[in-house]
This record gives structure tokens, C-alpha cells and sequence, in this order.
């Protein structure tokens, strides 16, 4: 797990080393153990390195001399390099190191540009063949790892982070406002979108070449899962033996490691998964777990983690070493110190836990496992379950539907989402909208009757788009025919990437810890492509055939529990500790003196929020992650 970052088609720019030198030391928390820096005329390409394997030997950027020259930066692991060590082996290539990034420079000696497909693993790299003067960057099939480039005239500029490119001096910083608006409404900016409009993030399973000569760039898919193939006839016992099997292996090649490792253990069916799996594999070695709690019940996990930690156990030999934290709200200096690490307004404020427990686990771990991309395979979420009720009513004509729906829902108080009326409400809005935009209004944050009041005279232009189109522009990419497995299939292209790895990755990369997800191994995924959608949501049970295929760990209990997610009570705390100084922030903020939002608006929706007439916390916590960032920028 390391850091990458360059300029490539320098044209005699003496600054291009010390830039890239800065653009490297500002990614060093993803690599504090060692660091590289190659350059040539024409590119110059850094590396910092977090050491997995082969602790000695791995320095990067990596050269290899063979017909022709080559240069590689990779931040990622690479799952099936000893195989692929074994095979190029035995055609004639020959290795001078352990690690697992070398094999892709003899790939791409073997095959071009079609050595990506013999990659199993995560990753980001960057790969300068000299000879043909052409930089190639590439990102993993489902977008693990991430990454950020720019054109500066005829330049390409490449990094891992947001952190890396600031350290450009030449870096655009024009605002997009439909981003913006995107954001407020998903809390993340979807892909290949940035808040910027000239920066961009390489979307995941694509390649970018980029032609030295001519200083031109060209992008393509190099995956997409293929969700029109269904292994109909196959029994669903069948299948879950089939997953277990792939499950496992996809457990058992990321715990290979020459640090230690751990998981992160919640309440939930992934993770418990993942973990005893992991604690089977470890025996009679100690598989330390690592869980996160609060102080509010509706959120605290650590309980049913206990549980789990029980179950597994008593399956496992009871090898497990279980580590808890309480996550505390009283300390808001912790928003300011871990919003701006994210580059771009992102506002998951599971991120808060995330990075503590990561900051935690690292005391111990250099590497953690965690059920990251299960719910989007295998209908995870409560939401799919919600838009396969809407089917039954959508036949109703719109009009009758929001004449019937949003009066019901309108009378509803709004306690926040978690409650039975708060859930009740949001699905009576969603039967009452559109049936091609509902599933982005059960997810929207910010509608757009919002934005016409909130938005001032910096984002009126955001208002001649509807929100919605940030999703309704991938419908013709989807291949899913189910309309619940076509909403998995979208979140797999915007909120697993843009959201849940984003926030894995920049908190726990924050403390040079690696983060692994076996449910995201590539076999596994497109296994769970090809299921029938009944195999995964089957009447009211979601991940029906993921719970059948390991029953020694998922108990009748444990598949009754409610599912929670990795939530954080924010509409509490901004009523409690985090009052003041929210209300500072909010109201002292550029928000308010650039005129990104009206003031009386925000007011009333703070006032309403406060009074517990409404629950905004989702809002009001997307403004204050946007004014700091707005912040930044103004000031740079």
C-alpha cells in the first residue's frame, strides 16, 4: 500500500523534479517507509512505500532493461503474484525481487496493454515505457485504490490523493458547481467527476495512455461486470457451496503478509463472515479484532460484535483477540483535522469512526480485513428491499401515487432515519416519485426544492440540472435486468467507489494501515453476477445465499439481526456537543460571505433541525464539510 504521483511531457522544466519531490512528501502517511523518485527529460515519476511484502527488496519506482526501458510506481497489493511469478518464470523472464509489483513490469513485457487483465488484486499504478515514450496509468476492476490527474498544458499530472496534486503550484482550482451539487445531495462527488473542474478521477477498471509525443490522452474499460449471464439452472444450494468455496479463497490470498494482520469486526453478517474465516485460517495463531462503539444504543455495535466474536469462537478454537473503542463526540477539532484529508467535500461521517479505528487497529496491525462490497453483490441494503416494494405500487399512475403517498408522509414527524417512522417516511416518498428518479430521491440528501431556496448566487447555475442526472447518465452503461439488481449494479459504478472505498481508504491510509475486502475479489464478484436476483433478496431476506453458504457463522440469530451499517448519531450531536461549534462554523462561514447559500434559509433549516421539528443533520453536516473546504481553496 503506497502512494504515487508524477508529470509526464516535461519539455526541459528544470522545477518538475522538486514539484514531484513535494507532490511525494504530501502523500508520505501512505508510505512512511521508504520513498523513490525516477526522472528523465521527458517524466518524472515518485513513490512512497507502506512495506507488506518483501519488506527489503521493494523499492519503487521499479526499472526493468530488457528490449526496452521501463518505469513503474504502484500504491496496492497485487493477490495472485506468486502465480503469475511462477508462469512468467518459466518464460524466461527473470526476477531480482520478492515483490509483488514486479511481476506487472514482466506482464507488460509479455502481453502490452493486456497484461491488466491477469491482475487479481488492488491497485493504482503508473507505468512509464521509455522506449515508446507513453505513460500508462491504470486502476483496479472496482476501484480500490484511487486515482487523481490534471492536464497542465501539455502535461499529464498524476497523483494518489487530492494531497498530492495541491503540492502542484500549478493546479486548477476552478469549482464545478453541478459537483457541488452533486455532492450536497449524495455527500460524495461521483466519478470521473472532482469538486474541480479540470481535475479528474480515472474511473475504476479503466487505463489512461498518455502519448508523450503528442501530448494527448486516451481512456478505456478494460472490466465491466456482466450481470446478463445467469447460472439459472444451478440449485441454490449449489451455489453456496460454490461461494463458500470462492469466499475462502478470496479470504485466504489476502492474508499474506510479512506484517501483522487483523479485521474489523461489527455486528453484521460481512464481517463476522470475513473474520471467523480468517480466525480458521490464522489457528492456532491469535486473529486480533477491532470494533468501534458509542454511546448512543441505536449505534453501538459492540454488543452484537460480541456475539459474533462468541460464535466465531466457538467455531474457531477460540483464537480471537477482540479490541474495542468508544467513539466520543465531545471532540469536533477532530472534524476539522480529518475533513480536509479527503481533498474534495465528502461528508460520510462514518469516516470519523473509521479513522479512529484504523488509528486504533494500527497500535497492532499493519494490514486489516474488512466485509466492504458485500452489500452491493449480494442486495445488501434495505434500500433495494424498499424499491422492490415500490414495483408493486409504481403501476399506479404518478399523480394518484403522490396523491396518495405524500400527504401520508408529509404528516409523519421526521425523527431521523433510523427510527420506524423516519424509515416509514422515506418510503412513502418514494412511492410517490417518479419511477426513473426514485431511487436517486431515496438517496438524495439536498432535493432539488431545497436547492431552488438554499442555493445563493455562486451556485445558481447548479439549478438549470437536476440532480438526478449524476445517475440517469450511467443508464445506458447498466447491464442488469432486474430493476433492484440494476440498482446494486449502479452502486457498484458510484456509491461503493465514490463513497465506501474513499472513506476506507483515506482514513485508514491516513495511519499507513492497509485495508483488504475479500467480498470485492474479483472471482467472487463476478460469481455474484451471474446468481439469480432471488439467490441474493429472496421475499424480505437480503443476502440470502451469503448467509446459507456459512451457516457455522451466521446463526438464526445473527441473520435476524437488524442490519445497522457503520453509522454515526450527527443529528444528535449537532443538538448536543457539537452545537456551538457547528453553529460557529456554519454561520461565520464562506457558505454565507461567498454566497454559496442563502443565510435565512440556513437558518431556518438550523432552527428546524434544533427544535427537533425536522432531522437535517445530513444537510447541515454536507455544509460544513463544504464550507471547509471552501475554505481551503479560497484561501490557496
Amino acid at each position: 500500500m503506497c502512494a504515487i504521483s508524477g508529470i509526464a511531457n516535461i519539455r526541459g522544466d528544470r522545477n518538475a523534479v522538486p514539484i514531484v519531490e513535494a507532490m511525494n512528501h504530501a502523500q508520505q502517511h501512505r508510505g512512511p517507509d521508504d520513498s523513490g523518485i525516477y526522472a528523465d527529460e521527458h517524466a518524472v515519476i515518485g513513490h512512497r512505500r507502506l512495506a507488506i511484502i518483501d519488506l527489503e527488496s521493494g523499492h519503487q519506482p521499479m526499472e526493468a532493461f530488457s528490449d526496452e526501458k521501463l518505469i513503474l510506481a504502484v500504491n496496492g497489493e497485487i493477490y495472485n503474484f506468486q502465480d503469475l511469478r511462477e508462469t512468467l518464470s518459466k518464460r524466461g523472464h527473470t526476477f531480482r525481487t520478492n515483490s509483488d509489483s514486479e511481476c506487472i513490469l514482466h506482464l507488460y513485457e509479455e502481453y502490452g496493454e493486456d497484461f491488466v487483465h491477469y491482475l487479481d488484486g488492488m491497485f493504482a499504478f503508473a507505468l512509464y515505457d521509455v522506449t515508446r515514450r507513453r505513460l500508462l496509468l491504470g486502476r483496479d476492476r472496482l476501484g480500490k485504490k484511487p486515482l487523481l490527474y490534471f492536464m497542465n498544458g501539455d502535461s499529464l499530472v498524476f497523483a494518489s490523493e487530492f494531497a498530492g496534486l495541491l503540492a502542484h503550484p500549478d493546479v486548477p482550482l476552478q469549482l464545478d458547481e453541478n459537483a457541488l451539487s452533486d455532492y450536497l445531495s449524495l455527500q460524495y462527488i461521483p466519478f470521473p467527476n472532482t469538486a474541480f473542474r479540470n481535475i479528474r478521477k480515472l474511473p475504476p477498471g479503466h487505463l489512461l495512455s498518455f502519448n508523450l509525443e503528442s501530448a494527448t490522452v486516451s481512456i478505456r474499460c478494460y472490466w465491466q461486470l456482466d450481470y446478463s449471464i445467469k447460472n439459472s439452472e444451478v440449485s441454490i444450494s449449489a451455489a453456496a457451496q460454490e461461494l463458500r468455496k470462492l469466499v475462502k479463497q478470496a479470504v485466504k490470498k489476502r492474508l499474506v503478509s510479512d506484517v501483522p494482520l487483523g479485521t474489523f469486526l461489527s455486528g453484521g453478517v460481512d464481517s463476522c463472515i470475513v473474520t471467523g474465516l480468517t480466525a480458521q485460517f490464522l489457528y492456532p495463531a491469535p486473529c486480533d479484532t477491532f470494533t468501534a462503539g458509542f454511546g448512543s444504543a441505536a449505534y453501538d455495535e459492540r454488543s452484537a460484535a460480541q456475539r459474533s466474536a462468541e460464535i466465531i469462537n466457538s467455531v474457531c478454537g477460540g483464537n480471537l483477540r477482540c479490541h474495542e473503542k468508544e467513539i466520543k463526540s465531545d471532540d469536533f477539532d477532530l472534524v476539522l483535522k480529518l475533513i480536509p484529508k479527503f481533498g474534495e467535500p465528502f461528508a460520510d461521517a462514518s469516516a470519523i469512526p473509521f479513522y479512529l479505528i484504523s488509528e486504533f487497529a494500527k497500535s497492532k496491525i499493519s494490514v486489516a480485513l474488512s466485509g466492504d462490497g458485500a452489500d452491493e453483490i449480494f442486495a445488501g441494503y434495505e434500500r433495494y428491499l424498499a424499491m422492490r416494494y415500490a414495483e408493486y405500487v409504481y403501476w399506479l399512475p404518478e399523480t394518484i401515487r403522490k396523491m396518495l403517498f405524500s400527504g401520508v408522509a408529509n404528516i409523519l414527524p421526521d425523527r431521523g432515519e433510523r427510527t420506524t417512522s423516519g424509515r416509514l417516511k422515506r418510503l412513502l416518498k418514494l412511492f410517490a416519485s417518479p419511477e426513473k428518479s426514485g431511487y436517486f430521491n431515496l438517496l438524495d440528501r439536498c432535493p432539488h426544492s431545497i436547492k431552488r431556496e438554499l442555493f445563493g448566487p455562486a451556485m445558481q447555475k447548479a439549478l438549470n440540472r437536476k440532480s438526478s442526472e449524476c445517475f440517469t447518465q450511467l443508464d445506458w452503461e447498466l447491464i442488469a435486468i432486474d430493476k433492484v439488481e440494476k440498482l446494486g449494479e449502479l452502486d457498484l459504478k458510484t456509491y461503493l467507489p465514490g463513497d465506501i472505498l474513499v472513506k476506507a481508504d483515506i482514513a485508514s491510509m491516513a495511519h499507513a494501515l492497509e485495508l483488504r475486502s475479500p467480498f470485492m475479489d474479483t472471482a467472487v464478484v463476478e460469481f455474484a453476477a451471474r446468481l439469480p436476483m432471488k439467490y441474493k433478496l429472496c421475499g424480505k431476506e437480503r443476502k440470502k445465499i451469503l448467509k446459507m453458504a456459512f451457516p457455522e457463522f451466521i446463526t438464526p440469530e445473527l441473520s435476524a439481526r437488524p442490519k445497522r451499517g457503520f453509522g454515526v448519531p450527527v443529528a444528535s450531536w449537532l443538538r448536543d456537543t457539537w452545537k456551538a461549534p457547528a453553529e460557529e462554523k456554519l454561520f461565520h462561514s464562506r457558505l454565507l460571505s461567498e454566497k454559496f447559500v442563502n443565510a435565512d434559509v440556513l437558518k431556518r433549516l438550523w432552527d428546524m433541525h434544533q427544535s427537533g421539528e425536522a432531522d437535517y443533520s445530513y444537510l447541515l453536516w454536507n455544509l460544513i464539510v463544504l464550507d471547509l473546504f471552501l475554505e481551503r481553496v479560497i484561501d490557496r
